[in-house]
């Protein structure tokens, strides 16, 4: 067998909760990785999703986690395309099954921040979390 756990590491980026409102996004330090991929979590919709009631799930970047830039396109894979303010999903729509959104990170930033911005009435809250998994260790094992 391959050895995985030895070569990655997991961080919660948006702890598992039912969110009703935006989360407070923690920095994550992807400092001795060489790969980064965010999974983001989403439970069946608390509300009917619209251009109005929504939730945007916005991805930003850091040399020294205290700027923070938009991600764009070119910093990410897996998406056909990065809205405004670094969106990177976004719940707009009915959202009845449960999903996984799988988004890698190719930018060459050292701290990476995921927001869940809720937008209009959210009467009840969504299940959501999202995890940042690192890779490519430089140094192994990861402890």
């Amino acid at each position: 067998m391959r050895d995985i756990i030895s070569n990655i590491a997991v961080v919660e980026a948006v702890p598992p909760a039912a969110y009703g409102a935006d989360n407070t996004p923690s920095a994550i330090d992807i400092k001795g990785f060489d790969a980064a991929m965010l999974a983001i979590h989403v439970g069946i919709g608390g509300i009917s999703f619209n251009g109005t009631n929504k939730i945007e799930f916005k991805l930003t970047h850091s040399d020294d986690d205290a700027t923070y830039t938009a991600v764009t396109i070119d910093d990410v894979q897996g998406l056909a395309s990065v809205g405004a303010g670094g969106i990177v999903k976004a719940l707009v729509a009915a959202h009845a099954a449960p999903s996984i959104t799988r988004v890698g990170y190719v930018g060459n930033k050292r701290f990476l921040k995921l927001l869940a911005d809720f937008s209009g009435t959210h009467g009840t809250a969504t299940p959501l979390s999202a995890t940042v998994i690192k890779g490519h260790a430089r140094e192994r094992p990861v402890a």
